[in-house]
């Protein structure tokens, strides 16, 4: 395709159909752009504006004669370039000033230095200010000619920066061309950002280059680090990879008013102009009247800062009114009318004191930086996640090493990077343990998973109450009254430090805990007495084996018929269960092969956990192997867990919704919606008598 100088005029008007095919295809993918890009509103599928770009691109093609700068297919290619033109900014990009106390006081300060200037009294009306997002990328100069984009500048210096335009126009959000009525010469600023997803992706694609092989490749360590390099790429089509964004904020030159420019009166009145331009501008702009809004905006953003799609460092106030804006001027290049109001750092430096290993309520083990103290995100943080073994080592971090900290609001501080230039010493790489360091017990990594585990669940303290609730709850054993908030009283005041301890726990005890009346302690103990007497299936599920869900419990304890039978079986007639594969049977077995596990059963056991047992079920033929069938209504002798455990047992699934792969519906009394889509759908409806005699 052939490549215009972006100054060129347009090109002479054909007199042809495919001219007028190209016209209509640009317009209608400049429209269908706005509204993917910066009004996020898809109005067609991805396929069919692909299949109008491609359309436009064959006929470029066939007539490069007609390519314009402000076509849709310029937005990706263009010449590798050897380096950057300098560019000399019409009107300089001038910083403004930082307000450095990140608290409440720091707007008021500059509200009273702004009334100051302007000889205002106490009793004068408040000056209104324009409240904005200060953006963690890259300040931009975007320059329109008769409303067609010739130029982007990177801020550099403030007199002078760099040509980036081919990148540039990579950005979808960035109008190639600007509707009728604009000013002749126009130049928007605002900034080049990478929103948090988007930069997710990309590492991960890179991490995925890595991993096969390529050279060169790198993680990015924040996305304002990333968006900086995608637009310093002297290749364009590597640039066109990285998934960049843009929100407009302010002007360069414009054509006077006295030339036909436009006439703003504020800078709130100019922000709403450019958005109607077809520029993205923040939805977070607000108006402010006096420090009291500036204040109340600074904070209702510090709450929201995190949930955002994209990194703020901090919000910029700056005076409406432009003749006020006029009036204070400035003071050593930078504006009195305006001012950025920080919030705490959340990235910053220190060093790495040593590694430990923290075990998880559920037995995760995840490596933890201990870090010299240091201030970050407003809390002074001397622990960070390192995540897992692989990410641990992925990042290389050390004992010894200098590191980039992270925390944003309530987020877990983590090790962002390792600085390697400032790795002084020889400290060897990070290795996850293989034995848990609490209890001693194996830790093991499953296949296709990220995470060391502990397997003494029953036994390791870090468990200990993950360990009580998932044996106490409806599911499992059920001990009805044991919750949350007591299950953390007992264990915190070291009154059970085991499964086996619940069923020692007297009356006395029991009342002597906060808020716990007699009446209730007794409750708790008549609980327990009645959980004593539970099912196989029950109790399997209840010892917490990873990837031993319900559906799995029984049918162990179907195949099996005891307890002992299923903790005694290798891994290869662990495969022979229905319902059980190669890292279930592996995860049964580590279970077991635990002694700590084995002890706390039989201590259970010994409390007076029982269950009935019986002999291994019959191999032979289930009435309802393969079938799905769904329960609806009450039942008149039956529970729904009993009719559940009957199919199941029967070798049939029971399924929570009707569709056409239904076989049975199973309805009881006030039979609901269910029953309705079984009529819809034609499924063969039972009841009660109906399913027994099926069970037959």
């Amino acid at each position: 395709m052939a490549t215009l100088d972006l100054f060129s005029p347009e090109p002479a008007v054909p007199d042809s159909l495919p001219y007028e095919r190209v016209l209509a295809l640009r317009e209608e993918l400049h429209r269908l752009g706005h509204a993917y890009y910066v009004l996020d509103a898809p109005l067609v599928p991805d396929a069919e504006y692909d299949r109008l770009f491609r359309e436009l691109q064959e006929l470029e093609t066939q007539h490069p004669e007609w390519v314009t700068p402000d076509s849709p297919t310029q937005r990706v290619g263009g010449q590798v370039l050897d380096a950057f033109t300098s560019v000399r900014h019409a009107v300089p990009m001038l910083s403004i000033r930082t307000e450095t106390d990140t608290e409440s006081t720091g707007a008021l300060a500059f509200d009273t230095r702004v009334r100051k200037e302007l000889e205002l009294n106490e009793g004068d009306t408040p000056v209104e200010y324009v409240a904005e997002l200060k953006f963690d990328g890259l300040a931009m100069n975007l320059r329109y000619e008769q409303g067609v984009l010739v130029q982007a500048a990177t801020r550099g210096d403030g007199e002078y920066g760099e040509d980036v335009t081919q990148n540039i126009r990579t950005i979808g959000q960035i109008p190639l061309r600007l509707p009728a009525g604009v000013p002749a010469v126009l130049e928007v600023r605002g900034e080049v950002y990478m929103r948090r997803d988007d930069f997710e992706a990309l590492n991960e694609r890179q991490r995925a280059r890595i991993a096969a092989g390529e050279k060169g490749e790198k993680t990015f360590v924040n996305p304002r680090n990333a968006a900086a390099g995608a637009v310093r790429q002297l290749d364009p089509g590597i640039a066109a990879q990285r998934p960049l964004s843009f929100f407009a904020y302010g002007l360069g030159e414009v054509t006077p008013a006295s030339e036909g420019g436009p006439v703003f009166g504020t800078h709130y009145a100019m922000l709403q102009t450019l958005k109607s331009w077809g520029f993205p501008v923040a939805a977070q702009v607000e108006i402010a009247r006096g420090a009291p809004e500036l204040i109340a905006y600074h904070q209702r953003i510090g709450v929201i800062r995190d949930n955002l799609s994209f990194d703020i460092d901090g919000v910029v106030y700056k005076v409406n009114s432009l003749a006020l804006q006029q009036r204070l001027g400035f003071v050593t290049r930078e504006p009195r009318w305006a001012v950025a109001h920080k919030y705490p750092a959340q990235e910053q430096l220190t060093t790495v004191l040593a590694i430990d290993v923290q075990v998880g309520r559920t037995g995760k083990l995840t490596p933890v930086a201990k870090l010299a103290p240091v201030f970050v995100g407003g809390v002074t943080v001397t622990n960070a996640t390192l995540h897992n073994e692989d990410e641990a080592r992925r990042k290389d971090v050390r004992v010894g090493d200098t590191v980039i900290v992270r925390r944003a609001g309530d987020v877990i501080p983590e090790v962002v990077s390792v600085l390697l230039e400032k790795r002084a010493g020889e400290a060897p790489p990070f290795t996850m343990p293989r034995i848990c360091p609490v209890c001693q017990s194996a830790a093991v990594r499953e296949e296709g998973e990220a995470d060391y585990r502990c397997t003494g669940g029953l036994f390791c303290s870090a468990q200990r109450k993950q360990a009580i609730l998932h044996f106490a709850q409806r599911r499992a054993v059920e001990v009805e009254g044991l919750g949350d908030k007591l299950v953390e009283q007992l264990v915190d005041a070291n009154v059970i430090r085991n499964l086996p301890d619940l069923y020692r726990l007297g009356l006395s005890a029991l009342a002597s805990l906060d808020r716990m009346a007699d009446k209730s302690a007794q409750n708790i103990v008549d609980a327990l007495e009645k959980s004593k007497q539970t099912t196989l299936p029950r109790f399997l599920f209840g010892l917490g084996i990873r990837h031993v869900g319900e559906a799995t419990a029984k049918e162990l304890a179907r195949h099996f018929g005891t307890l002992d039978a299923i903790m005694d079986a290798d891994e290869e007639a662990l495969l022979a269960v229905s319902d059980v594969g190669p890292i279930v049977a592996q995860s049964i077995r580590t279970f077991f092969d635990q002694a700590h596990n084995r002890e706390v059963v039989e201590q259970l056991r010994a409390c007076g956990v029982t269950w009935p047992e019986g002999a291994p079920a019959d191999a032979g033929p289930k009435p309802l192997a393969g079938k799905t069938l769904v329960l609806t209504g009450t039942l008149p002798t039956l529970g729904r867990d009993a009719a559940k455990d009957l199919i199941e047992a029967a070798g049939g699934k029971v399924s929570g919704s009707v569709s056409k792969k239904t076989h049975y519906v199973v309805a009881g009394a006030e039979a609901g919606s269910k029953l309705d889509k079984a009529n819809e759908l034609g499924v063969p409806v039972l009841d009660e008598a109906g399913l027994l005699e099926l069970l037959k």
